[in-house]
């Protein structure tokens, strides 16, 4: 129902430092790797040359709320743990993406 050529922002009505949701990560990967609390978390490094960026990203989602009356339908932290799940479901997914299959086959159908 949204208007031709509007752009519309689709967001969870939250905002987090990266950190906090690094740290949020962290723990459902604990949860979801049957590990011990703060195993993750104690994977986090901090680089120098970033010191300043990166603090947080916001999305503004009340265009699309006001115009077309779309909520979430799941909170921001159940989507979360519902994206952490398929990934580690898909593991050959996951593993094709990273090691560069995706991307040569993707060169061999779009000839890119």
């Amino acid at each position: 129902q949204g208007r031709r050529g509007e752009t519309y922002n689709i967001g969870g009505f939250n905002e987090w430092t990266n950190i906090d949701l690094i740290k949020v990560l962290c723990k459902q990967m604990d949860i979801a790797l049957e590990q011990d609390p703060g195993t993750s978390e104690a994977l986090i490094t901090y680089v120098k040359d970033r010191a300043g960026h990166d603090l947080r990203y916001a999305i503004d989602a009340s265009k699309i709320q006001n115009e077309l009356g779309w909520t979430p339908s799941v909170t921001f932290e159940k989507g979360l743990e519902s994206t952490v799940d398929w990934y580690l479901s898909n593991e050959n997914w996951l593993n094709d993406v990273t090691s560069g299959v995706y991307q040569r086959y993707y060169e061999e159908q779009y000839n890119a």
